[in-house]
């Protein structure tokens, strides 16, 4: 994937870079795996604004993924690469022997025409999902299920993945991106490779109207505010924040504040923290 630059002819087009799409082969997504989409505004039942700098933006419609890969010992084929508008990665079409179709997340240098097959221990190729009980040291995956069954929940944006470290007992030790080490269940299921669309994260937005366009409204600073709607307001010119921590416009602590819950079960798993 290249990353395309454009002739500065604006001010807003001399930083603008997009992703060139070269690998998109297919433009209009397949019907029978859409469902509509409803834009809330970033409001509740009740009208009231619960997640700000939400509203307007393009109409789309989801594409249904299949995260937990469990039509075992069929093999399927690449059909297209398709762009989704709701995650950062690219989607694959499957066709299946059987002819039926689904989506899957697209891993990096997965192709039309390659084949795929999911099962208890299939090969270990690109595309493939079987069990982590079944995947080597040292190999990479990606669309991880935490509960056997449930599907894939770690790992599926752009570029991510996941090494497999080992096996201690039941459990297979797995390194995230994120430097956490951490213990899943071995019986759960992963898919080998790399996310596609790794350079996702060079993309730089370039002007305001492409955030419109996502539906993302504009963000005012706290410091330019008034003290009564914001702990980072008044002042006389440019002021700092004044606080202990910068905080949220509820008096919360904004940056650098562990939101895990102390008594969830899984930490037992975690192994080693992420980084930061």
């Amino acid at each position: 994937m290249a990353i395309k630059v454009y002739k500065p002819y604006t001010k807003s087009r001399r930083a603008m870079q997009t992703l060139s799409y070269e690998e998109i082969t297919k433009a209009t997504p397949e019907k029978s795996l859409l469902l509509t989409k409803k834009h809330t505004g970033g409001r509740n039942n009740q009208g009231v604004i619960t997640c700000r700098h939400h509203g307007g933006g393009n109409k789309n419609r989801y594409r249904i993924v299949d995260f937990r890969r469990n039509k075992d010992e069929i093999p399927g084929t690449v059909s297209a690469i398709e762009y989704d508008p709701n995650r950062t990665a690219f989607l694959a079409l499957i066709t299946y022997a059987d002819g039926e179709k689904r989506y899957i997340i697209r891993p990096k240098d997965l192709n039309v025409g390659d084949k795929i097959i999911s099962g208890e221990a299939t090969d270990i190729k690109n595309g493939n999902n079987l069990a982590l009980k079944n995947i080597p040291e040292g190999t990479f995956i990606h669309n991880i299920e935490l509960k056997p069954g449930k599907g894939g929940q770690m790992c599926r944006a752009a570029g991510s993945m996941a090494q497999v470290l080992g096996v201690d007992g039941k459990y297979t030790i797995l390194r995230l991106a994120s430097g956490e080490v951490r213990k899943v269940l071995s019986v759960c299921r992963a898919t080998i490779g790399i996310v596609g669309n790794d350079d996702w994260n060079l993309v730089n937005i370039g002007k305001a109207g492409r955030n419109r366009n996502m539906g993302i409204r504009p963000t005012v600073r706290g410091s330019a505010m008034n003290p009564c709607d914001h702990p980072h307001g008044g002042g006389e010119g440019k002021c700092p924040v004044g606080r202990d921590a910068p905080r949220t416009p509820w008096g919360k602590k904004a940056m650098g504040v562990k939101t895990r819950r102390i008594k969830k079960n899984s930490t037992r798993l975690i192994m080693r923290r992420r980084n930061g």
